[in-house]
């Protein structure tokens, strides 16, 4: 059974950086598209970012593009998200996900097949 666990969120000011980690076990993470995405109280889960098996292609909200990065390091079975420039706007518990079967759309939840139990990205102003 795949698992992934994320680390690395907390709280901060504005303008400070911060990197999630997720690390997935349990299954072969070298083949999977991993997907970053949020949720803000009372708001629905949004896309953040997303990187296919190679590292190759990346795609990255609107939100968050110029200032968050997303990488991956198949050898160590990890997923990051570098988080610069942060807002208040980008306060919200943080999932990672993992898609076995390469689906074509990166950017929505129902492509993913796994998911983590979140981490809590709190940006104070």
């Amino acid at each position: 059974q795949v698992q992934l666990v994320e680390s690395g969120g907390g709280l901060v000011q504005a303008g400070d950086s911060l990197r999630l980690s997720c690390v997935v076990s349990g299954g072969v993470f070298r083949y999977y598209t991993m997907g970053w995405f949020r949720q803000a109280p009372g708001k629905e889960r949004e896309f953040v970012a997303a990187t296919v098996w190679s590292g190759a292609r990346t795609i990255y909200a609107d939100s968050v593009k110029g200032r968050f990065i997303i990488s991956r390091d198949n050898d160590q079975n990890t997923v990051y998200l570098q988080m610069n420039s942060l807002k208040p706007e980008d306060t919200a518990v943080y999932y990672c996900a993992a898609d076995y079967q390469s689906n074509i759309r990166l950017d929505v939840a129902q492509s993913y097949d796994a998911w983590g139990q979140g981490t809590q990205v709190t940006v104070s102003s």
